[in-house]
């Protein structure tokens, strides 16, 4: 059996005692290494889970999954992932091929962030497409993901925006090798998002349009939610590129059309109560 084992957004402890059960009895157990990351470390997890974890990087998932699934038939083998396994990635390539060689497969859920967010006051069934916002470069400024969040927003809805993780192969040699051997991963902030958005919104009205986002949008960011120092602040998009969060993981959400209990719920959090009195009102049912 090929077990796809949620771990939750915090650290060891996060998985579900069904989860843990079923990882302490399997042969083999993967941890994937690429999307997402916990509070804790590997050996952390080792430690509460009595187990030895074998780290699957893109590559090994995307590339060698058959090295994962090998003797899954016959034995059990556990793939562990950040979160939920059909949360920001869904891993539906795993199991098409463990279907194909016959392999059965069982998911056992957990948090993602795709529902954590809801801490926030925000409420989940107001929230529309979620979008990914990828690092710029100097020669790629792509701005689709800005589209979808305005298409969310005249809808009313709201837009969680997972933030982009930076990684580049350390050496140029390492692909002679047929190994890439990656620099350690850089994470977006709340801050750093908020940036670009902005800068997007200055090209459109370069280009004579007033984007349905600005300024003055009331935004949220999160940081390393379901962990102990979980951080939460709400304002403009203008103070989200200033206000300090602290480490990854980091998620910012554009709000769309706010009912009164979720406008109260975001001045808990507010970096700066005056955005609220004098912006979201504007956009309350």
């Amino acid at each position: 059996m090929l077990y796809l084992v949620g771990l939750g957004l915090g650290d060891a402890k996060d998985i579900t005692v069904k989860g843990l059960e079923t990882v302490r009895r399997c042969r083999r157990v993967y941890l994937e290494a690429y999307t997402s990351i916990l509070t804790v470390g590997k050996e952390a997890l080792e430690e509460f889970y009595g187990k030895e974890l074998i780290l699957a990087d893109r590559e090994t998932v995307e590339q060698e999954a058959d090295s994962i699934l090998k003797e899954a038939d016959v034995c059990d083998v556990a793939f562990l992932v950040v979160g939920d396994p059909f949360g920001a990635t869904t891993h539906s390539d795993l199991v098409l091929r463990a279907v194909k060689l016959g392999i059965p497969y069982k998911v056992i859920h957990n948090a993602s962030i795709m529902n954590a967010v809801g801490c926030c006051g925000l409420q989940l069934y107001n929230f529309g497409e979620t979008i990914s916002i990828v690092f710029w470069t100097d020669t790629w400024k792509p701005e689709s993901f800005f589209d979808k969040i305005e298409k969310n927003r005249q809808n009313g809805m709201h837009t969680l925006c997972l933030l982009g993780k930076h990684q580049l192969p350390r050496f140029l040699s390492c692909h002679l090798l047929g190994k890439k051997i990656y620099e350690p991963p850089r994470y977006m902030s709340v801050n750093q998002a908020a940036e670009q958005l902005l800068a997007i919104i200055q090209n459109r009205r370069l280009q004579g349009t007033e984007p349905e986002i600005t300024e003055n949008t009331i935004c949220v960011g999160l940081a390393r939610v379901g962990a102990p120092d979980q951080k939460i602040a709400s304002g403009t998009l203008s103070q989200m590129s200033t206000v300090e969060l602290g480490g990854p993981l980091h998620s910012l959400i554009v709000t769309g059309t706010m009912h009164p209990l979720e406008l109260e719920m975001l001045q808990l959090f507010s970096a700066d109560s005056s955005s609220f009195e004098n912006n979201a009102f504007q956009r309350t049912t």
